[in-house]
């Protein structure tokens, strides 16, 4: 080879994957953690994340095989905590408060090592307004997705969904941050039944009852 063809040779750019899977893993979480503070969980996508990182889109797949595992990562969300709550999406309506509650709830209470990255990002989130507005932006487009797709756009829809995602926070908040004595010493499972029916009635409405002359009627 001569010394032109070996110049040549060694300004090429180099293909597929960067040298290092933890460099470059770690170059996807960097590029990410900007993304998602810049344009919002909502606004971002894999290939920007992966075009700041200088890699691939399929390479970000590869690492992370999702948008919501990658957001996990940047906040601390153990893969198996975001497992725990994405499969809480899953089943009839007339039960997603109480599934999306105790979910939630034993996400918290649960092993530490699911908890505690949580709890530091959360504490973290309450001083810190951006890591705050990402964090609901996250969990409200969750909500969107998986309990109403038909109704994603819909302004009534988003706010119940603001406001189940700022219930469960505010319990956690008070319950495992501010310690308030009531919410520390009550029984898990009895803070799911006093919470689901609340979280079902903003999530999918309240049960519809039937009027006085409807409930007079026979039976057909």
């Amino acid at each position: 080879m001569s010394s032109a063809d070996a110049s040549a040779h060694l300004d090429r750019p180099r293909r597929g994957r960067r040298p290092g899977s933890n460099a470059t893993r770690q170059a996807v979480l960097a590029a990410a953690r900007a993304r998602f503070a810049r344009d919002g969980y909502t606004g971002t996508t894999i290939r920007e994340i992966a075009a700041d990182a200088g890699v691939d889109a399929s390479l970000v797949m590869q690492f992370f095989r999702s948008k919501d595992q990658l957001f996990a990562a940047v906040m601390s969300i153990t893969p198996a905590a975001l497992a725990r709550f994405a499969g809480a999406f899953s089943g009839p309506e007339d039960r997603i408060g109480e599934r999306v509650t105790r979910a939630f709830l034993q996400i918290w209470d649960g092993d530490s090592s699911d908890s505690e990255p949580l709890l530091a990002m959360l504490r973290g989130a309450i001083t810190n307004e951006q890591a705050a507005s990402q964090l609901s932006e996250f969990i409200q487009a969750r909500l969107l997705t998986e309990v109403r797709p038909d109704l994603h756009d819909d302004p009534a829809t988003r706010i119940r969904v603001g406001l189940a995602s700022s219930m469960l926070v505010g319990v956690i908040v008070g319950r495992r941050l501010v310690r308030v004595p009531t919410l520390v010493d009550v029984d898990p499972e009895a803070l799911v039944e006093l919470i689901t029916p609340a979280v079902q009635a903003v999530l999918a409405g309240a049960p519809k009852t039937a009027s006085p002359a409807e409930e007079s009627l026979p039976p057909a």
